[in-house]
């Protein structure tokens, strides 16, 4: 039995093949979307995985003011940050964050950025997500495919 057939390999910088890809949010769950670009942007998805390197992909999102949310969970769901004062707790519901300015944005943001590994890679990680509220974005000189994304696990 030849052994050496089956050395794993390990990806490193030089090494990876990133892709652009872009993913179009209209009438997609929330969750299930952030997880998703999640695997996408750790580059769960590639055969040459490798958990301490960035080799996922850069992720464009368009119409993400189009995602959805089952249930009750625009109103109901409750994101909590601290300022690091004294009563200092504030609390922000989805509905709430969608009605500020780049709201979509920032939503989908945060959503991926739970999903993925806390650690000094996943801010890393967190540069190759682009969100964009329309169905335009600037990154036409990349040439990303469009991919969709229900076809992933």
């Amino acid at each position: 039995m030849d052994t050496l057939s089956y050395k794993t390999i390990s990806a490193n910088k030089e090494t990876v093949k990133k892709e652009w890809v872009v993913v179009d949010a209209t009438d997609q769950v929330l969750g299930r979307l952030g997880s998703k670009v999640a695997k996408l942007l750790r580059g769960k998805y590639k055969p040459n995985f490798t958990p301490h390197v960035d080799c996922g992909d850069n992720v464009i999102i368009i119409n993400a003011d189009k995602v959805k949310l089952t249930g009750n969970k625009w109103t109901d769901r409750v994101y909590l940050s601290y300022t690091g004062y004294p009563g200092g707790q504030r609390e922000m519901t989805p509905a709430r964050l969608m009605a500020k300015p780049n709201g979509a944005n920032k939503l989908v943001k945060k959503v991926v950025k739970g999903m993925l590994p806390k650690n000094r890679l996943a801010a890393k990680l967190l540069n190759n997500l682009y969100v964009y509220e329309g169905s335009e974005h600037n990154h036409a000189a990349q040439s990303p495919k469009a991919i969709d994304i229900n076809l992933y696990k």
